[in-house]
């Protein structure tokens, strides 16, 4: 059974990088740890991830281009010797795609609860003007002229 893609409208050109990214957090997608993502403010959010029984030493976060990961790995302590195991010493990797802009202001882990704060900055809306060519002049010398200008307050 073949998917039907979310942007295959020819009014969405070069999403195509959205839907493989997509894609891919789908198929990564598990049920532990379990997680919050919460609004602070007017432009800060925040990840909080249950993490109980995991040491700062356990944890890591990577941010590798636009993709957050999160990831835990207990190691076995090999001189206990358990009567029965309940808890698992599981190791864990969770994903999160982060918009353009957004930016990592620190992570903390506080009673078994590892919070990563986000902030995103405000986006400025932006004109751009495209000079049009008269069909006349050979388009093989031509260069297209992007003029950007800030619309709104600084």
């Amino acid at each position: 059974m073949s998917r039907v893609s979310m942007f295959n409208s020819p009014l969405l050109l070069g999403f195509d990088q959205f839907e493989r990214t997509l894609d891919r957090l789908a198929k990564s997608a598990e049920g532990y740890p379990p997680y919050n993502i919460e609004k602070i403010g007017e432009n800060g959010l925040r990840i909080t991830l249950a993490v109980a029984g995991f040491a700062t030493r356990d944890l890591s976060i990577e941010l590798v281009e636009n993709q957050l990961t999160v990831r835990g790995r207990q190691s076995d302590d090999s001189d206990r010797v358990f009567l029965h195991r309940g808890i698992a010493a599981r190791q864990f990797q969770r994903a999160f795609m982060l918009a353009d802009g957004i930016e990592v202001t620190g992570a903390r882990l506080d009673n078994g609860l590892l919070e990563i704060d986000l902030v995103r900055p405000l986006a400025e809306p932006r004109v751009r003007t495209i000079r049009i060519d008269s069909g006349k002049e050979s388009s093989a010398n031509q260069t297209i002229d992007f003029t950007t200008r800030r619309v709104g307050p600084r």
